[in-house]
Order: structure tokens, then C-alpha cells, then sequence
């Protein structure tokens, strides 16, 4: 049987190049879309889930995430006063969500190496890992649907979504059979193929289920451009030693870590919202396209 998903651990010590010159002193996972940051995006997916115990890797100049889930004494104080007590219960409610730790990166070596940062947190557990400007737009939450299936085959798990054309060749892509509707046994792992290379449409996103397992695996990697270490390159290693799962989720996926993606994923976040989607759709159509 399955050890049950406690955990969850989000890298988040990356420099977000992508969104200069407004990363330059503020972490990318603290980009508002709509009006939640995206790292609480993913934070509230993993309680969803059923996680409990959470950590968050960070690096230099992003004490402004440990703020953020901290209590703010002041600002409650001045809610309380004023009889904004909706408000209030939002602010603190994102403070209780959950026990969440952290730790740092010392240098921004690649996701492996990030991961690998988390090795004494985790024990003897498996655990979950989310990539905080991979957001999935689902009904299900996209991490429980992974737990899914990793409680059924009590393997390492991770998310795939279809790509087509050239695009395949920014991302990890599988080579894998299709076990049921949806999930795959993973036979091989390629990062960044040329088109012509791919081994199928099947993309790697930021979404994984890891067995401690993978810290040996990492271990054993062997730095690539820039010495990071990536974490496609252990998940091979360790496939050869135990079975691999991927998941194709059931929902959207949006690249907020591109500036074009965050654009559409905060038009379609906003578009769901009960307060907002009625006047900003009315507002887009007025838009002399």
C-alpha cells in the first residue's frame, strides 16, 4: 500500500528572467494574477490535495513570499478597526493555510539541484513537488489527481500534457505506453528534443510525485550546461531502477512563467470570477480588436 502524499515542496529560488525588469527585486511567484500571487496559486492546490506539511524553496531577495504567508499584525489591526471583517478573514486565512517551512538555495543550479534542498525535510516520506508559474485550471485539483494515481500503482508520478509541433522542444518530453485512459507507464525521458527527436507530443509540466529515492538520483546526475543539475536527467536515472507514471490532467494549463501565458491566464482567471467576469467581459467587448 501506499504512503500517504504529506508533503509538498515548491522551488522557488529561480531569478525570473522571463519577467524583467519587474522580477528585478520581486520574486516572480509574487506576480499578482488577478489578485492572488501565483505561488498561493499553487500553495492552495497542494492543500486541496490533502498535503499538510509544506516547504519553500527560496532564494536571495525573496523574503517577500515568507511575508506574505507570515501574519501580518498591522495590517489585520487596521482591518479589525475599520469593520472590514471579510477582508480580515482573507488576510489571515492565507497565514493558517498550512504548516509551511523554508529553506534556502544557496545558488540557482538548476531544478534537480532545488529539489535535492529538500532531501532532510522529506525523511523517508514520498512527496509531492509544484512549479509555481505551471498553473493548471482544473475541477479536480491537478496534484489530487495525480495522488490518484500514484496510490494505485505506488510509483513516482508526474504530469504530461499534449503539445504539438515545434513547440515540444521546450520541454521534457516521454516516451511511454498508455496504461488507461489518461496514464502512462514512462519507457524514456529526453529534455529539450529537436522536433524531429521527440519521442512523442507528450510535454513534462511542473507537477511531480517523487519517492525519497530520487535524492540518490540526483546524487548521481551529472551537472549539464551552466552545472545545473537537471531533474529530468535523475528522473532517468531512477527509472531504470523502478517503475514511472505520467499523468495527462484533466484541465487547462497555463505558462505563467511566460509573459504571454501569465497574460492569457490572468484574462481567463478573471473571466471566472464571480465579481469581476461579468464587467470585464463586457469591458473586452467594447476592445476594437
Amino acid at each position: 500500500m501506499a504512503q500517504t502524499i504529506r508533503k509538498a515542496v515548491f522551488p522557488a529560488a529561480g531569478l525570473g528572467t522571463r519577467f524583467l525588469p519587474a522580477t528585478k527585486a520581486s520574486p516572480k511567484e509574487m506576480l499578482p494574477l488577478v489578485d492572488k500571487p501565483l505561488i498561493q496559486y499553487s500553495v492552495e492546490e497542494a492543500v486541496a490535495s490533502g498535503c499538510e506539511s509544506l516547504l519553500i524553496i527560496t532564494g536571495r531577495d525573496k523574503s517577500a513570499i515568507e511575508n506574505h504567508f507570515d501574519i501580518s499584525f498591522e495590517l489585520e489591526q487596521l482591518l479589525k478597526e475599520k469593520g472590514k471583517t471579510e477582508m480580515f478573514e482573507q488576510v489571515r486565512a492565507i497565514s493558517d493555510i498550512a504548516k509551511i517551512s523554508y529553506t534556502r538555495q544557496k545558488q540557482a543550479l538548476g531544478l534537480g539541484h532545488a529539489i535535492y534542498q529538500a532531501k532532510d525535510f522529506v525523511g523517508s516520506e514520498p512527496f509531492a513537488a509544484l512549479l509555481a508559474d505551471d498553473m493548471v485550471d482544473a475541477e479536480r485539483p491537478a496534484l489530487r489527481q495525480m495522488i490518484d494515481v500514484y496510490e494505485k500503482y505506488d510509483a513516482p508520478v508526474i504530469a504530461t500534457m499534449q503539445v504539438e509541433g515545434e513547440a515540444i522542444s521546450r520541454f521534457g518530453v516521454i516516451d511511454a505506453d498508455e496504461v488507461e485512459p489518461g496514464v502512462f507507464r514512462i519507457k524514456d525521458m529526453v529534455e529539450k528534443p529537436a522536433f524531429a527527436d521527440a519521442p512523442s507530443d507528450l510535454a513534462i509540466i511542473g507537477r511531480y510525485i517523487f519517492t525519497p529515492d530520487i535524492f540518490e538520483a540526483i546524487e548521481k546526475t551529472t551537472p549539464g550546461s551552466g552545472g545545473e543539475i537537471q531533474i529530468t536527467d535523475a528522473m532517468r536515472i531512477l527509472l531504470k531502477e523502478r517503475p514511472f507514471y505520467a499523468v495527462k490532467l484533466q484541465g487547462t494549463r497555463h505558462d505563467a512563467g511566460d509573459k504571454l501565458g501569465f497574460l492569457i491566464a490572468t484574462v481567463e482567471y478573471a473571466l471566472k470570477r464571480e465579481d469581476l467576469g461579468m464587467p470585464f467581459r463586457e469591458y473586452l467587448r467594447t476592445m476594437n480588436f
